[in-house]
């Protein structure tokens, strides 16, 4: 499985999709926001969190077409699924990949560039705690939509409108954590939410992922 990682990680940063040029996307959401919402730093900061979240959801939904794409026009996903090994297991390396590239360089970068939206000092841990913590039910939810739209044309877009709606309760409980972080007031319950929908993809969606990914191979 180690050498399936490293693969998927050697994809997509060749393939382009990767790390990169999620990061960019994230900068111009960012960069884009104070110029749309005006310079006041007392409306930015009461916003931030929210801003945050959702550029780093946007930004998570940019490569997720290439999860399994490029695999299955070279065939190497026909052979993963007749494999011996577990195909819930690839799902989970893809998955992996798929964070590593995107989610986990999005939870480094965002507390630096938060300074941009006046976030308030005291923000910055709960902020990435939030981001580290729901960032893997980003990925696992769009491996899952990525295999239910495998194979279809135009699926990208298709493949955004299944996603986002599943995006909603982690980007909602994410940003909570960061708000509450700000104001002071107790994280516990967003914080338990925000891990239970973690966990809860992570014991499900590799199960339904490759249900999917069968029918589809058909």
């Amino acid at each position: 499985m180690s050498a399936l990682l490293v693969r998927d990680l050697k994809l997509a940063i060749r393939a382009g999709g990767g790390f990169g040029l999620a990061l960019a996307f994230f900068l111009i959401v960012i960069v884009l926001v104070p110029l749309g919402v005006g310079p006041e730093m007392d409306i930015l900061s009461k916003i931030a969190s929210g801003v945050l979240w959702l550029g780093a959801l946007l930004a998570c939904l940019l490569s997720l077409d290439r999860i399994f794409a490029l695999d299955h026009e070279d065939g190497t996903l026909d052979l993963l699924v007749t494999s011996p090994l577990p195909l819930e297991a690839v799902i989970m390396t893809k998955a992996l990949a798929h964070w590593i590239t995107t989610g986990l360089p999005l939870v480094v970068v965002a507390p630096l560039v938060a300074v941009l939206l006046g976030l308030p000092s005291n923000g910055y841990v709960w902020l990435a705690i939030s981001l580290l913590l729901g960032s893997p039910a980003l990925s696992l939810i769009g491996t899952f939509g990525a295999a239910l739209t495998l194979g279809l044309k135009r699926g990208g877009l298709l493949l955004s409108v299944l996603v986002l709606p599943l995006y909603i309760p982690t980007m909602i409980f994410g940003s909570e954590v960061a708000r509450r972080g700000i104001e002071g007031a107790g994280v516990q319950t967003p914080l338990l939410l925000l891990a239970g929908i973690s966990f809860g993809t992570v014991a499900v969606l590799p199960f339904a992922s490759s249900a999917v990914l069968r029918i589809n191979l058909r």
